[in-house]
């Protein structure tokens, strides 16, 4: 099986071809694309793939669909919210211009249904391309969502969670699903996959969370306190609003949806309260549910174990992660 394959996608996407002109069309696309970041999407579609097969040439363009279209999204999602920075790296509405952000998303979005178009084999281009339609819309309404709760102010928290999981969790499942079909997986082995990878990908994001509020600031790679700063419902708010007694309610309110004067002491203020209500155990034991559910799904592939353990792994480095 081969081992290195971040560097075999690095490659591959180092030699994409999105257009030459207009150049300030093509050039943000290039940028975005130059800035790194985890490749976990196209990683997770090779790994998926071998858990049936040890030939995953095939398999390289069509992953990278994934992480093109997880970078069209990443384009208009700091469009939305105004953030002037990606990756450490000023974002393309802020390096060009917003409709540039636009645009250039745009033919990203066309680029990676091309990747998929002239790679998959016709067999199963159809069954490919209709869950993709899915998964892409599903990422869309998941980001919709998360607009709308801006401004809502009864958000539960299985919405918040049907939430994450079109966002975020929905797009790792397709990637894992997308390397298993095309490597000749049974339907129920690629349904198990999608399950594995939407589980991951739910945990993955209460992790993200988790650290947002409890993360070291040195490893975390953002600034700790930022949802709790910006007021954004998070599962750790809306656990503690669910939870909190009459005094700690109050507490809440002085700080949730008010003008901030002194943001660390906001973020000590609310980091109290959740320490009171155990809002950390909580969240974690969530994420380790999740984890396991998706251990269950792993289980019931049928390829030897050895096969899925690089698999397994990666879902372990992902949720111990502190960045």
């Amino acid at each position: 099986m081969q081992t290195d394959l971040p560097n075999l996608l690095t490659t591959a996407l180092a030699q994409l071809d999105y257009g030459q002109q207009p150049a300030t069309l093509y050039d943000p696309i290039r940028y975005i694309m130059s800035l790194g970041g985890k490749r976990l999407r196209p990683l997770l579609t090779l790994l998926g793939g071998q858990l049936f097969t040890d030939d995953l040439g095939p398999l390289v363009k069509p992953a990278l669909a994934t992480e093109v279209f997880h970078n069209f999204t990443l384009v208009h999602d700091d469009l939305m919210d105004q953030a002037p920075l990606r990756r450490g790296q000023p974002t393309v509405h802020e390096r060009w211009n917003p409709s540039t952000a636009i645009l250039s998303g745009d033919v990203m979005l066309v680029r990676a249904y091309e990747l998929l178009f002239e790679n998959v084999p016709v067999a199963v281009l159809p069954q490919v391309l209709r869950r993709f339609s899915q998964t892409a819309a599903e990422v869309c309404e998941g980001q919709q969502w998360d607009m709308n709760f801006e401004t809502e102010t009864a958000v539960t928290i299985p919405q918040y969670l049907d939430m994450i999981r079109l966002k975020t969790a929905v797009l790792l499942g397709f990637a894992l699903e997308l390397g298993a079909v095309l490597a000749g997986a049974s339907a129920d082995d690629a349904e198990h996959l999608r399950q594995f990878g939407t589980d991951i990908g739910l945990a993955f994001q209460l992790r993200d969370d988790l650290l947002d509020v409890y993360g070291d600031a040195a490893t975390f790679g953002k600034r700790v306190g930022g949802d709790i700063i910006s007021d954004k419902k998070t599962y750790l708010l809306l656990t503690a609003q669910a939870q909190a007694n009459a005094a700690q309610q109050v507490a809440l309110g002085q700080h949730i949806g008010q003008p901030v004067a002194d943001a660390e002491a906001k973020v000590q203020a609310v980091r109290t309260i959740y320490d009171e209500l155990q809002i950390r155990p909580q969240t974690e034991a969530l994420i380790n549910q999740y984890f396991e559910d998706a251990l269950h799904h792993l289980g019931r592939i049928s390829v030897l174990a050895a096969r899925k353990e690089p698999l397994r792994h990666l879902a372990l480095q992902l949720l111990e992660r502190e960045s």
